[in-house]
Order: structure tokens, then C-alpha cells, then sequence
């Protein structure tokens, strides 16, 4: 068993358009494999300012080396945060964005394909937003093939009815200068069949962040589809932590 003085604990970054629950499976396995395991709410409002908010629930909520794990949009909010915290030995991204300085996830979007969020999303304007801000929330019609690929019908409406939306802004705001994959080691476990991020422009990102990659035949909801198959990917990162610890 891993040393318990060493090993990390894990914390884990959902994306858009979902929380916590979504990786309610992968963190039970994680969890009876001896791990401590933390979710940080995501707040989706503001890239730069989701980021610091991390890396100050890291500083305050954690001790000893940190493992992050991020999804989605969390993948750009655990990259920057890793970059700010020492102690962060590794970082996992399940069907996640990783920028490179300067980039925002529309960017990433746009080179595999032009993208019109007006096809894909409600705008609704929010309390204190900024000039021309919405928030986003995924239409009826693109949300399972987009989104929710491989669930039950079941599970769709409730994804579907519970969806906590991101700003426009968040995902339109370039990436911070330095990312914590320039220096530490990283994993990504890519769907083959996301509708979200193409699988072109995963394995792109996985391999100019130098990730190890595990392919699994899924969409944009990999930890909820194949929770076991996540958790192995987070629990290999995990050893590795513990040895770098």
C-alpha cells in the first residue's frame, strides 16, 4: 500500500456544465483505495480568477503533496493553479483542455473546426456581469451528442436539468503565462467518441503537454461512463506522486 505519510491527496476540478457528483464514482474508488480525496467547486466564472481561488483551496484545505485532476474546462483551471502551488506532484486531465500561454478554450475549439456558440448555447445575462457577458448553458438538441454521449436517458435529463452554466468571458480568456504541465508530469485519459474536444485536439494537447495517454471508447463524460477506468489512470498518477513526494 502507499506510504500514507507521502501519498497525495487527490482533488479533483469538475468543468462546465456539471459538479462535484460527476466524478461521485471515481472518488468512492479512490477513496476505498486508501486515498484522501477532495472536490473543489468550480465556480466557472472567470479563468484567471477560478484558477486563484484553487490554488488558494489548495493552500488552506491541503497538506503535503497534492495530486489534481481536472475536466474539461477544469483542465485549464488545475494547469494554471499547479503553476502557483509547489506542492502539486502531478496533474490528470480527463477530456480536458490544457492551453499553452495565451490560448483560451475557444481557440483550442476553433483550430479543430470553426465553432458558433450561438448553435450550441442559451445566453443568459447574470447579476454584476461585465459588459456583454452571458452565461452558457447547452441546448436541448446538441446536448447529448455534444455533452452527454453514452449516459442512459435517465441520466441525460438529469445532466440536462442541472447544468451549472460558465461565462462567455471563461472561456474566451487566454491562458496564464506559465502552466504546471511545463514542469510536472501529467496523464490524460481521452474519449474517442467526445463530442465536446475532438479526440484530434485532445492527443494534440496530451502530447505537447508530454501526457501519458490512455484512450478509452467514450464521450465528454468519461469519469461517469467508465469511473473505473478513470480512477486506475488517477491512482497510477497517485503512486507516481508518492514516489516524487
Amino acid at each position: 500500500m502507499t506510504d500514507i505519510v507521502t501519498q497525495p491527496t487527490v482533488v479533483i476540478v469538475h468543468g462546465a456544465w456539471t459538479d462535484a457528483s460527476s466524478f461521485g464514482g471515481v472518488q468512492q474508488l479512490l477513496t476505498k483505495s486508501g486515498y484522501n480525496v477532495l472536490e473543489f467547486a468550480n465556480p466557472l466564472r472567470s479563468l484567471a480568477g477560478d484558477a486563484d481561488y484553487l490554488a488558494t483551496f489548495l493552500e488552506t484545505r491541503t497538506r503535503g503533496p497534492v495530486l489534481l485532476v481536472g475536466h474539461s474546462y477544469g483542465g485549464a483551471v488545475i494547469g494554471a493553479a499547479a503553476a502557483a502551488v509547489s506542492r502539486v506532484t502531478g496533474l490528470v486531465y480527463v477530456n480536458a483542455f490544457v492551453p499553452t500561454e495565451g490560448e483560451s478554450l475557444l481557440d483550442l475549439l476553433n483550430s479543430a473546426g470553426p465553432v458558433d456558440p450561438s448553435q450550441l448555447f442559451d445566453m443568459a445575462p447574470y447579476p454584476g456581469a461585465p459588459e456583454g457577458d452571458v452565461d452558457l448553458y447547452i441546448q436541448r438538441g446538441p446536448f447529448e451528442p455534444a455533452f452527454a454521449t453514452g449516459l442512459s436517458e435517465e441520466l441525460q435529463a438529469e445532466f440536462f436539468a442541472k447544468q451549472r452554466p460558465i461565462t462567455f468571458s471563461a472561456v474566451g480568456a487566454p491562458a496564464a503565462a506559465v502552466q504546471g504541465w511545463e514542469k510536472l508530469p501529467s496523464w490524460y485519459v481521452a474519449g474517442t467518441i467526445d463530442g465536446s474536444i475532438p479526440l484530434s485536439l485532445q492527443l494534440r494537447m496530451a502530447e505537447r503537454a508530454g501526457s501519458a495517454v490512455t484512450q478509452l471508447e467514450t464521450g465528454h463524460l468519461s469519469m461517469v461512463t467508465h469511473p473505473r477506468e478513470v480512477a486506475d489512470v488517477i491512482l497510477a498518477a497517485a503512486a507516481t506522486g508518492a514516489e516524487r513526494a
